[in-house]
């Protein structure tokens, strides 16, 4: 995995940043958040916050910059086997899957059906083989799978197909607590989990305008006390649960990460939490959700920013789109959205591949395009490196006038390095070349590269004495893995 940088793209100035962190502290103080019930209200009146007698809480500053002294300012997230760690601090830049999409185009017929366990595991694959996703946030919902027995599901579907870093939502502190259980014997205990945490959670926790979800912030409690990384996420859309402008969505949205952060430090010092918020703007004459505005994309550039303020690792958002198919739309509002975010510095950005209708449907071939945007996202931060070699000063003398680098080591040496991506998808030949080789689109050739990535054999990825405790304990209702 290609480590690379971002910063190089500041929406905001210092003076905004500082404006909006200060409005930010007011509406906590003055406002506060609707919290409304037990444990949360004496967690947090025991860390100095002020409780109403309607159940909201206000926040000092004291206490937000108390907790801001004890969140961790990076986070690491594991994956297994050769899969390099995702090492969230600075403006170290990881893309992804996100979602809960609840639709599926059929990768032969096109049309729209039902995702299934079947489909979440295939997904899971073809991300474990594109080098450009780097990691797997359960993309869909498996509607065949009864919802009681669906978070252990889903856990255990995505470990099974891909040994890249697996996040997902919990429905419940049970459900939770298994899937903590379940990871742990697969690595090696819930202490080796703790150390090396090959799965994170994330919870919406806040319904916008700042309230708590009590529902969500039992999960959330539940998570903190194991020790596992948690994003906070919290979703605002402009015009309707945020103001309007974009300015105003940003003081409020901080304002609800702050709180999060608040929560989460008093719950357990040293918690390691995501800063996690993904607004949105909306299409104020319909009141849509859009996925694949440019105000969303900065936005969430901004919030990437605000959690560099405070020196935490940020959740972010980036390459969804309103298009239904994968067509020219959703290249060009996927393109736009993911290079500005990726640009900004976002740590841990998942939406990044596969979406399509907002957050309501994935395709199979979606994945595969989204990776060559993403790397090709990854190849404009790497930038461009200035040294003796790259100069070629000595080639360009060796050449000389009128002369040919074709046959130049130097060029060989280069052409085959990271001085270029080559996407997968896109076609570069001539007209003629492309028409004799049967003239497909992107699309179609996406397809192709889905088709032969899901034939290939998968290994066991979970030790079948593993596997066969994990079934002795829990209801899984996945097949084995097609493995030796």
């Amino acid at each position: 995995m290609l480590q690379v940088n971002g910063g190089m793209y500041r929406v905001l100035s210092e003076q905004d940043l500082a404006r909006i962190h200060q409005a930010a502290l007011t509406v906590l103080a003055r406002t506060g958040i609707q919290v409304g019930s037990e444990p949360f209200l004496t967690i947090l009146s025991d860390v100095g916050c002020k409780v109403k007698k309607d159940g909201r809480v206000t926040i000092p500053p004291e206490v937000v910059a108390e907790a801001l002294e004890k969140v961790p300012n990076r986070v690491v997230l594991y994956g297994r086997g050769e899969v390099p760690p995702l090492d969230l601090e600075g403006r170290r830049v990881h893309l992804g899957t996100g979602g809960a999409a609840v639709n599926i185009l059929d990768l032969d017929s096109g049309e729209v059906r039902d995702p299934t366990l079947a489909d979440l595991g295939d997904i899971a694959w073809l991300v474990e083989n594109l080098e450009n996703i780097h990691f797997l946030l359960r993309p869909v919902v498996a509607r065949d799978v009864p919802s009681e027995i669906l978070d252990i599901n889903k856990f255990y579907t995505c470990l099974a197909n891909t040994n890249k870093h697996v996040m997902a939502s919990a429905s419940s502190p049970e459900t939770a607590q298994e899937v903590i259980e379940l990871t742990g014997m697969i690595a090696g205990g819930e202490e080796a989990l703790r150390d090396r945490p090959i799965i994170s959670f994330v919870t919406s926790w806040m319904i916008s305008p700042l309230k708590l979800d009590l529902e969500s912030a039992a999960v959330l409690l539940t998570v903190v006390k194991s020790g596992l990384p948690v994003a906070l996420s919290s979703a605002p859309v402009t015009g309707s649960t945020a103001p309007a402008t974009l300015a105003g969505l940003l003081v409020q949205v901080h304002a609800e990460e702050l709180s999060g952060i608040v929560l989460t430090q008093a719950i357990r010092a040293g918690a390691p939490v995501l800063y996690g918020p993904v607004p949105a703007a909306a299409d104020m004459r319909t009141m849509n959700y859009l996925g694949g505005a440019i105000e969303s994309a900065l936005l969430n550039a901004a919030c990437v920013q605000l959690g560099g303020l405070i020196d935490v690792p940020t959740y972010s958002d980036a390459g969804l789109t309103d298009s239904k198919l994968p067509d020219i739309q959703a290249g060009y509002e996927k393109a736009a959205n993911i290079i500005l975010v990726a640009m900004a510095g976002g740590n841990y950005i998942h939406h990044s591949a596969g979406m399509l209708e907002s957050m309501l449907t994935v395709a199979y071939e979606q994945f595969v395009i989204d990776n060559d945007i993403n790397g090709m996202a990854l190849r404009a931060l790497q930038g461009i490196t200035v040294d003796e070699d790259t100069l070629a000063t000595e080639v360009i003398e060796r050449v000389g006038p009128g002369g040919n680098y074709l046959t130049q080591r130097h060029t060989l040496d280069h052409i085959r390095g990271d001085e270029y991506y080559l996407p997968t998808t896109a076609d570069r030949r001539s007209r003629t070349a492309w028409e004799q080789a049967g003239g497909v689109d992107a699309r179609e050739r996406a397809r192709e590269i889905v088709r032969e990535i899901l034939a290939r054999e998968r290994p066991a990825l979970i030790p079948p004495e593993v596997d066969a405790q994990i079934r002795a304990r829990f209801d899984i209702i996945a097949p084995i893995t097609n493995a030796k």
